[in-house]
């Protein structure tokens, strides 16, 4: 896709200092701009290259004073980072844009899709679902009976949707998710091998979630696997079955939870934590990356470790741990010392 300076102008609002026909397909960071290329300017620091960057058009702050002429084509909006982000946006919308029905594909006739579908080749649309308006359900995909999927959600390739999941609207659900499959319920017998639980709940996802790359959602054993409104997740994320996610909660790479735990809202939970089963998790945490949950956390706390404690006095532990060696020596010479001392008054 082409845009020109003059369409870009138009769509943030700003003023053109150039040729308004000046014309640009992909983006590059200002440093490494080239003919064809947009590019914005926020950050003082990389005032420098406005001089020297050759990409077509550049997004910049109206309070811009140059000290010398520039090659570039610029538009001066109120705040370039804000407008370049709206750009982005836009662009997404656009490049996601797509609609009607590639082959070959499989659609149940008992399947309901509302208008302005895209539905990619390899897809499977099972029986009874029912799908909602400007939906895009990319190639490869799989979506299983009885599944609900709300208004404006973008499906990517490969992803996996089982039965009985219902969707909200203006989800994101990158390549690669499984939603719904099995959860981890194995019992053993009398004579020690394990037999499978039965999984017949569900997974409800509410509106405006995201779901990364490669995450893997499971059904409930009984009732449903819950992540609430707003939810963020990041790729590679696995929730278990009977896990519920309050609203606004993110979550970054390679975290595990574990069946029947619950986490609150507005929580920010970093990369590789892993969250034991049958806990409650307060609201507001702040949980560091590669900490170890195994217990009950109020609201409001911030926490890091294997197990996990307060961060605050984790740090402070964590000074002690790396001078160790040397507190062990000190307290070697000390009880040498005072052995000695008890020798000598004998």
């Amino acid at each position: 896709m082409k845009f020109t300076a003059k369409q870009i102008a138009q769509i943030l609002e700003g003023d053109i200092e150039g040729n308004p026909e000046a014309e640009v397909s992909k983006l590059s960071k200002i440093e490494e701009g080239k003919k064809g290329s947009l590019t914005f300017l926020s950050n003082p620091k990389y005032i420098p290259f406005i001089y020297t960057t050759e990409a077509s058009i550049t997004i910049v702050n109206r309070a811009l004073e140059l000290e010398k002429e520039v090659s570039s084509t610029l538009i001066r909006v109120d705040d370039a980072y804000k407008s370049f982000s709206k750009l982005l946006e836009f662009y997404n919308q656009v490049k996601n844009n797509k609609e009607g029905r590639e082959a070959p594909i499989f659609i149940s006739d008992s399947a309901e899709i509302g208008k302005g579908e895209y539905i990619g080749a390899f897809s499977y649309i099972g029986e009874n679902v029912k799908i909602g308006t400007n939906v895009k359900i990319y190639p490869n995909s799989y979506v299983g009976d009885n599944v609900i999927i709300g208004n404006d959600c973008i499906i990517f390739a490969g992803v996996k949707i089982y039965s009985e999941t219902e969707i909200g609207n203006n989800c994101v659900i990158h390549s690669g998710v499984i939603i719904g499959s099995d959860g981890f319920g194995f019992v053993p017998d009398e004579k020690g091998e394990f037999n499978k639980v039965p999984q017949t709940g569900n997974v409800v996802i509410e509106d405006n979630v995201d779901i990364g790359s490669g995450s893997t959602i499971d059904r409930a054993t009984l009732g449903s696997t819950i992540i609430r409104r707003g939810v963020k997740l990041d790729n590679q994320i696995q929730v278990a079955h009977n896990v519920e996610i309050g609203k606004n909660t993110v979550i970054a790479a390679q975290t595990g939870i574990a069946g029947s735990t619950k986490v609150g809202e507005n929580c920010m939970i970093g990369g590789q934590v892993g969250i034991a089963g049958h806990l409650n998790l307060g609201n507001n945490l702040r949980i560091q990356a590669q900490s170890g949950i195994s217990k009950n956390l109020k609201d409001n706390e911030t926490v890091q470790g294997s197990p996990a404690f307060n961060y605050s006095t984790f740090n402070k532990s964590y000074v002690h741990f790396r001078n160790l060696t040397k507190i062990v020596d000190t307290v070697n010479k000390l009880e040498k010392e005072i052995n000695t001392q008890n020798i000598n008054d004998e």
